[in-house]
């Protein structure tokens, strides 16, 4: 059974500097990814340094229309 990594999301962090660095720094190009690092921000209660920006680029991200702020 694989080991706990020292620092979670670490992986999900990365993905994200490689989607935003290839897309010009668009953040609604990458929501996968940013949805991916918030999942594994939950997943480990937010105990993880990666976690700190996610809130900031959710809040970049547009709204689905009918979904309130």
């Amino acid at each position: 059974m694989p080991q706990p990594s020292k620092e979670p999301c670490k992986k999900e962090a990365c993905d994200i500097q490689a989607c935003l660095s290839k897309n010009n720094f668009l953040p609604h190009k990458c929501v996968r990814v940013i949805q991916l690092l918030q999942y594994c921000c939950e997943n480990c209660n937010y105990k993880s340094t990666h976690c700190a920006s996610v809130s900031d680029l959710l809040k970049q991200m547009p709204k689905p229309k009918g979904q309130k702020s």
